[in-house]
């Protein structure tokens, strides 16, 4: 199986078994509030620095890809320590936004540039 091949399930049971295998156990759901948060802030300092105002300090690395996968990491720990199933709660969450915003994107005018 190639990595542009695997589900969210998938991903949510490699996650687990290497929480189990290597990770000991998973760290509290609060404490990994805390880590998913620390890692959108990494997120967020290397796109301020790609596509903001901001400059990459001496040594920094523009690693976007390794910090987006970082936080899905985190937050697939957080579905799987709290029974979330994120295949199922992102198939609704699609139909939600669907249904509330079919039209409501396409008639912006802001968006028409």
């Amino acid at each position: 199986m190639s990595a542009q091949d695997l589900t969210l399930k998938e991903i949510q049971r490699i996650v687990d078994k290497w929480i189990h295998e290597y990770g000991v156990r998973y760290f509290s759901e609060l404490t990994n509030m805390a880590c998913l948060t620390e890692e959108v802030g990494e997120l967020a300092r290397v796109m301020a620095r790609k596509y903001g105002d901001q400059s990459f300090k001496a040594g920094e690395k523009e690693n976007l890809g390794e910090e987006m996968a970082d936080v899905l990491f985190v937050l697939v720990c957080l579905a799987n320590q709290t029974g979330v199933n994120l295949t199922e709660e992102f198939t609704k969450n699609m139909q939600k936004k669907t249904n509330r915003d079919s039209l409501r994107h396409i008639a912006n005018p802001k968006l028409k540039t």
